[in-house]
């Protein structure tokens, strides 16, 4: 992600436009080779996680260039305050989609609880053709094909996740006065904080996955319950994951000498992301593991 205008004092006195580039394209590449992989793995084709694998690796490779390519735009003074404010709509947008995405499942989280749940079981769904089935939440389906599994309670895992999420939302603001007040060094610890807090988050997901399948039985296939509940955490840490490689590269660049305390837009773009991740999970907290 590229900083503000006017770094070190170097500003276009145009709004600069980059030559053609390969980047789009290569990325719309690898993004469908990841989802078409995705599909095939989850419909247990054995395709399926080699080409998910390789649509990942090429899309990392292609963020890098990219990035890398608007950071020396950046750092050689071609960017100016038109270029400044698009990079602010461009992820503001951005940021936007991303609330539509999550505001998507949880939308079907909703419906399967509040809507679906209740229509099964009803006079004519429970007597006439389901019998057995109990209209609460959650359930193993109208048919009980679902295998019986538990449900993942706020203790502890998931309470002391929103502890670390929290706790980061501080740390990366106390960086974020410091960078506008000048004092480099308080950034960087701070802003190091905040990484790390990160990458403890996806630690604890990833035993609580272990957990909820090995001694829980829940997987994705366990009903509604389970679909619902892998793809708003999972996606969600997806999310943790890359804002926290965002703050890194933030943290990598600022190392180097990047960035001033008028300037810095990269930081701004990524604590966005960041504190958008953090009330994302509150939402997750309080409709998926108490509700």
């Amino acid at each position: 992600m590229g900083a503000s205008h006017s770094v070190k004092g170097k500003e276009a006195p145009y709004y600069f436009v980059p030559s053609p580039s390969m980047h789009p394209v290569l990325a719309a590449i690898t993004l469908l080779a990841f989802a078409i992989g995705a599909v095939l793995w989850v419909n247990a084709s054995a395709l399926g996680p080699w080409l998910f694998a390789a649509g990942v690796a090429g899309l990392i490779a292609v963020l890098y260039f990219w990035f890398g390519d608007a950071i020396a735009e950046s750092e050689g003074g071609l960017y100016s305050k038109r270029v400044d404010v698009s990079f602010r709509w461009s992820m503001s947008w951005f940021i936007f989609s991303e609330v539509m995405f999550f505001a998507a499942f949880f939308g079907a989280l909703f419906y399967a609880r509040a809507i679906t749940t209740p229509w099964l079981g009803d006079f004519d769904h429970r007597f006439a053709l389901w019998p057995d089935f109990l209209s609460s939440w959650p359930n193993l389906g109208p048919a009980g094909i679902v295998e019986q599994f538990a449900t993942v309670g706020p203790f502890w895992l998931p309470t002391i996740n929103t502890a670390l999420l929290l706790t980061s939302g501080v740390t990366l603001t106390i960086a974020h006065h410091a960078i506008r007040e000048d004092h480099r060094t308080k950034t960087a610890i701070w802003l190091a904080a905040t990484v790390i807090l990160g990458a403890i988050f996806i630690v604890v997901q990833a035993y609580e996955y272990h957990h909820a399948y090995t001694d829980l039985n829940l997987k994705l296939t366990s009903g509604v319950y389970g679909s619902t509940f892998f793809l708003l955490t999972g996606f969600h840490g997806l999310h943790v994951t890359i804002g926290a490689i965002m703050l890194l590269v933030v943290l990598i660049r600022l190392l180097k000498g990047h960035f001033t305390k008028d300037n810095h837009f990269a930081f701004e773009g990524a604590a966005w992301y960041w504190h958008f991740v953090d009330v994302v999970w509150l939402g997750l907290y309080v409709f998926v593991y108490w509700v």
